[in-house]
């Protein structure tokens, strides 16, 4: 979704019995239009089934953040909403309790996806290519398009960080979407995307959280942006935009939520991941904001007009390049310093 944190701020205060813990569970999550639909789906309606109450945080990702959170000692997170690769490399170093999950419904009800001996799946989300319909006449065919700044004049806005970006790239330069991570494996692959991007340089604007892409859209700062699926929607839903969303060779992953290692409330995180696991509350979060949801059974719970927009959607999953996990876990370094060396020159 990075740096650290917007501050903590007190949840909506329910009442009920004293407090057993120690302090407040504490959630912490993307913010923007997302949270919101987080809180309005998950967070409000378990304090007022518990009679309990939560803090929220929010945070712009990074492994780097949660190490230094808990090597220090001053961590107090309990849920935190990660990155593929950020669950993937934190469950290797320790940094998450392993999920009891006979206690939160079982791993049938969960997507295969889902499941992970440190995570819960949360959302499935897509990164893809957006533009203003009032001020871009003619809409964009694909991520070729970004860097055709003879066709589509203006600025372009890609996050800043190799991941997606480098895929972007390649996509772009032609390679096939089963292509893409053999092609980044190779110095030569990495190459080939780096001179992709040198073709733009000088037209590139780097965001770092997800509202930035709609909200350059829409000033007209950029022509086109690669933007998180549901920011887009929530743009158009919520603020009156008019902004476009080309699916083809979307970028789409899942988030999962994950507990903090030494957590005292490890019981209450477990407890809220079983609430907002049942098909029934998951349901609930597509028709505020376009996200693929996790619980096995929630689609059927799902009008078709709000299906057709998800990532999980059968003509949006069709030519989708899923984010290979395993391989950023693998290369994030290398492909970082790479990334950090081609921006600085």
């Amino acid at each position: 979704m990075g740096l650290l944190l917007a501050g903590l701020f007190l949840a909506v205060l329910v009442a009920g019995p004293a407090r057993a813990q120690m302090r407040d569970l504490t959630i912490v999550s993307w913010g923007g239009a997302y949270q919101e639909a987080q809180r309005e789906v998950f967070f409000r309606p378990w304090m007022q089934a518990r009679g309990a109450r939560m803090l929220e945080g929010t945070w712009d990702g990074g492994i780097a953040v949660l190490r230094a959170r808990l090597r220090d000692g001053n961590n107090n997170w309990d849920l935190v909403q990660v990155e593929a690769d950020e669950l993937l490399r934190g469950c290797e170093e320790g940094l998450f309790e392993r999920i009891d999950w006979p206690l939160i419904g079982g791993t049938d009800r969960y997507m295969p996806q889902a499941v992970n001996e440190c995570g819960v799946g949360a959302v499935i989300y897509s990164f893809v290519l957006a533009w203003d319909r009032g001020r871009q006449a003619q809409p964009p065919r694909g991520w070729a398009d970004l860097f055709d700044t003879a066709r589509i004049p203006g600025r372009r806005a890609l996050r800043r960080g190799p991941k997606t970006t480098l895929e972007i790239a390649l996509l772009a330069d032609g390679a096939a979407p089963d292509e893409v991570y053999r092609l980044l494996a190779t110095e030569a692959g990495t190459d080939r995307a780096l001179r992709r991007l040198d073709s733009i340089k000088a037209e590139l604007l780097w965001w770092e959280r997800g509202s930035q892409p709609p909200q350059w859209l829409a000033s007209g700062e950029v022509a086109l942006a690669a933007a998180y699926n549901g920011r887009i929607a929530a743009a158009n839903a919520l603020d009156g935009r008019d902004l476009g969303i080309q699916w083809a060779q979307n970028l789409t992953t899942l988030d999962s939520w994950v507990i903090m290692r030494g957590s005292p409330n490890r019981a209450q995180a477990l407890d809220f991941l079983a609430y907002a696991g049942q098909p029934q509350v998951q349901a609930r979060l597509p028709p505020l904001i376009p996200y693929g949801v996790t619980a096995r059974e929630a689609n059927a719970l799902l009008p078709p007009g709000v299906l057709a927009t998800l990532p999980t959607a059968p003509p949006n999953a069709a030519t989708a390049l899923r984010i290979d996990d395993r391989f950023w876990l693998d290369n994030m370094d290398r492909l970082s310093r790479r990334f950090a060396d081609w921006l600085a020159r």
